[in-house]
């Protein structure tokens, strides 16, 4: 194997973190702010690209970077490298609520297609690219634009999804229409597009957006229930205006409440 071959645990249920075991030298590289705890003895180093052992020279470390800023990521990763002389463990925990997702890519071909958000952390040997789309439609509306993340190699990787995690197996010509942001990712064979709703109450009315994705078999597709957008848009939608109180999410009565207690903004 080229990457280094860990050993994990995931914990949680709704707010997961997973726990790497590391042998002598061993090195697991992860998105920055995503640490949560290691044990002592694990040096930490900042890193160009995703610090795959395909990279050579400078050259080969600014190109892994210039495709990280492509995908809207950091150009600086951090490994962690055991340097004790026995195992030790570091974790990583999920930015928000929801399930990580461990790809074993040897049984994926060594190549998993996720969205630009997805990856947590992975096996140093692991590398993490960008992923072209050649269709226009997908590039235009696909709501990740013309670049996916893809991982790629022998080793273990890990992605998040949010709130619940559907896993599902598509046979060869079997389709299935997903929200453009509910997309984990998906195996290399997998064709995807966009589709167009159609229908003008649809298209104005609908509240679900003008496009869908088209997942096309054969391949495994993963699909989470809570896309990050949708939780920032609740968030925002639920936010206080104007320094004011939280109580007026009661509309009405909440206005009501704020004029008796002689707060009089609105």
């Amino acid at each position: 194997m080229l990457a280094h071959e860990i050993d994990y645990q995931i914990y949680g249920e709704e707010m997961q973190y997973v726990e790497i075991e590391l042998d002598p030298q061993e090195v697991v590289v992860a998105e920055a702010g995503s640490f949560m705890m290691m044990d002592n003895g694990i040096q930490m180093q900042t890193i160009f690209g995703d610090g795959s052992q395909q990279q050579t020279g400078l050259f080969g470390k600014l190109l892994s970077a210039g495709k990280r800023v492509l995908t809207g990521e950091s150009l600086f990763m951090t490994a962690y490298q055991n340097q004790n002389m026995h195992k030790s463990k570091v974790c990583f925990a999920s930015p928000y609520p929801g399930k990580i997702l461990p790809i074993d890519l040897t049984q994926f071909q060594g190549k998993f297609i996720c969205q630009k958000d997805a990856f947590l952390c992975a096996a140093k040997g692991v590398a993490v690219g960008i992923e072209f789309s050649r269709k226009l439609g997908r590039g235009l509306f696909g709501g990740e634009g013309f670049i996916m993340q893809k991982v790629e190699g022998d080793g273990m990787a890990f992605v998040h999804a949010g709130g619940t995690l559907a896993q599902k197996e598509l046979k060869s010509g079997e389709v299935l229409k997903v929200d453009t942001g509910c997309i984990v990712g998906f195996t290399k064979d997998v064709d995807y597009d966009i589709e167009f709703i159609g229908g003008i109450k649809n298209s104005l009315f609908g509240g679900e957006g003008l496009f869908f994705a088209t997942l096309r078999g054969p391949g495994t597709v993963y699909i989470q229930s809570l896309p990050f957008s949708r939780l920032a848009d609740r968030i925002i939608a639920s936010a206080p205006k104007s320094g004011g109180s939280s109580r007026e999410e009661g509309s009405l009565l909440g206005g009501l409440g704020n004029l008796l207690d002689g707060d009089n903004r609105f």
